[in-house]
């Protein structure tokens, strides 16, 4: 991927998920970033390249640690 299709992903990328169809949800997931890139480019991509094209925006892959928001850490 060329500097101005990188630029123009970036520019996608900080619209947010939901300027580009993907609900209220407000997370650019790995699978929506990967469709995202198949969308803008001609060619597909497999899940190697959208890590190589994310690490090159500056993004990387973090699997977050999921907690009940409720939680109560005394009850714990």
């Amino acid at each position: 991927m060329d500097e101005s299709r990188l630029a123009r992903l970036a520019e996608a990328l900080d619209e947010g998920p939901a300027v580009h169809g993907f609900g209220d949800d407000q997370r650019w997931t790995f699978a929506r970033m990967s469709d995202l890139i198949a969308r803008s480019s001609t060619s597909g991509t497999r899940c190697a390249g959208t890590a190589n094209i994310m690490y090159r925006l500056g993004w990387s892959v973090q699997v977050p640690k999921h907690r009940a928001v409720e939680r109560d850490e005394q009850a714990v």
